[in-house]
């Protein structure tokens, strides 16, 4: 085990250290290029995921960065403490890439994901390589609590089965919600989307009881038209400036307290339009593989398709996430309050982008639903990120991060809340066994069954798709 563990070091850390950006910059190029796509175009369209990732990541930590200072005034303010520090996904993702054992995850899924392909089981190539460090934060996880590589090797390889499956059931609702051509080939692995059957549970049930609920549900690109720039996408992130701000309990006595008001809005509306921007681009940069994908799969494959996974951000031009996000921000600082258990006041992880990205495929961008169903998930991720916080901490000291002493850190939103528990119950099974080899297998098998129903409910919503299609 130790020599794979070296092996995968070796042929991945380089690639690694250059960064997210430049790591897909070359593995899209590449696989243009396998695909006998020019390779000025197939350059043209890494160039452009590359600047969609800078950017994106660029202005997601400007937004945080912007909105922690005022955030942890308002923990000053109100006397409210909690002793883990909520610092976001980005720190998170670089202390889990300081971890070896990653790169031996990252081989593993990528073996995993080349053979659901050769046997069929999947139409998806996943080309997201930086974002395996939310899969491999479980299998490190796991092996923190105590189970053996071996076993924790064999979680990731469960669950990174299901994420690659999940990615082919999702396709067609992301087309629809692009309005995107058959033949595009974007799609996505992200953990994010692992939350899909427990939101379907909670969609279903509005389905079934309230259906009458959608009936004040609205548009948000429809309400745009009707009362212009006050439903917009600036103005929503100006919303939120303002509301943090009187959180934080600024001063409007003072010049400094309307000034600070004042930027925090602007740095809101900038960042939530920008987002729609930056992600018109994750769209075009996959356009010169999409087309030699498709005259690969007509040579090679008798007109197989196949899609490529990327992160998430593709969807970040519609509306209705950022919408959620916004009113699900103050809704999260009052459950993290008064939640039993929780420890963590969100900071880093105000705007929620390990919930609503998933909340609005599966209820496909019913606003109300977003809303209640993420009023209701939200306790997970804060009691998993509780859970996680001494691992969390412990691995930032082993790579050397520069955390003051006594401090637990954490992360509010981390994708895959659902994940980070089975780790705990897997690992805990191994080292103590007892009933907790039970509490795992039952919760091994519920995860299973659930995601196998979930995966019918999709497939019945793609089949109606594919029947709108051939009525038209």
């Amino acid at each position: 085990m130790n020599g794979i563990i070296s092996f995968a070091n070796s042929l991945f850390k380089p690639l690694i250290d250059m960064g997210a950006a430049t790591i897909m910059l070359i593995v899209l190029t590449l696989i243009a290029v396998l695909f006998r796509v020019k390779f000025t175009k197939a350059l043209e369209g890494g160039l452009k995921l590359a600047i969609a990732i800078t950017a994106i990541g660029n202005v997601m930590n400007m937004l945080t960065t912007a909105f922690q200072k005022p955030m942890m005034q308002f923990v000053k303010h109100t006397g409210i403490h909690m002793d883990m520090q909520d610092m976001g996904w980005a720190p998170l993702a670089t202390i889990t890439w300081g971890s070896p054992y990653t790169l031996f995850y990252l081989l593993v899924l990528i073996i995993l994901n080349v053979v659901l392909l050769v046997l069929n089981k999947t139409n998806t190539l996943d080309v997201d390589i930086f974002d395996v460090w939310h899969l491999a934060f479980d299998g490190l996880f796991c092996v923190y609590v105590g189970a053996p590589l071996w076993l924790s090797t064999l979680l990731v390889l469960f669950i990174g089965t299901m994420k690659i499956i999940n990615s082919d059931l999702m396709k067609p609702t992301f087309n629809d919600l692009l309005d995107a051509p058959e033949g595009n080939p974007m799609t996505t692995t992200h953990m994010n989307y692992m939350m899909n059957p427990i939101i379907m549970v909670f969609n279903k049930f509005f389905d079934k009881c309230l259906p009458w609920l959608d009936k004040f549900d609205f548009d948000s690109t429809k309400l745009n038209e009707k009362i212009g720039f006050w439903g917009s996408r600036f103005a929503i992130g100006v919303y939120l400036g303002v509301f943090v701000s009187l959180l934080a309990g600024n001063n409007f006595a003072t010049e400094q307290g309307w000034k600070d008001m004042f930027t925090l809005s602007f740095i809101g509306g900038s960042c939530i339009e920008l987002f729609s921007v930056i992600g018109s681009w994750f769209i075009a940069s996959v356009e010169p593989l999409s087309q030699g994908i498709a005259d690969f799969a007509t040579k090679k494959f008798s007109g197989r398709t196949f899609n490529i996974g990327l992160d998430w951000p593709f969807l970040a031009g519609r509306s209705e996430i950022w919408a959620a996000a916004n009113v699900l921000a103050p809704i999260m600082m009052l459950e993290a309050m008064v939640l039993p258990g929780n420890r963590l006041m969100p900071l880093g992880g105000i705007i929620a982008m390990g919930v609503t990205p998933a909340l609005l495929v599966v209820t496909r961008g019913k606003i109300i639903r977003m809303i209640i169903i993420g009023t209701v998930e939200l306790p997970i991720f804060l009691w998993a990120g509780t859970m996680v916080g001494p691992f969390v901490t412990n691995m930032a000291h082993s790579v050397g991060a520069a955390i003051p002493a006594h401090t637990l850190v954490s992360d509010t939103t981390m994708e895959g809340p659902v994940e980070k528990f089975l780790a705990y119950l897997v690992g805990n099974a191994w080292k103590q066994q007892g009933m907790f080899i039970v509490y795992a297998l039952i919760a091994l098998a519920a995860y299973l069954l659930l995601f196998i129903w979930y995966a019918k409910q999709m497939k019945k919503r793609n089949a109606e798709y594919a029947a709108a299609k051939k009525a038209k």
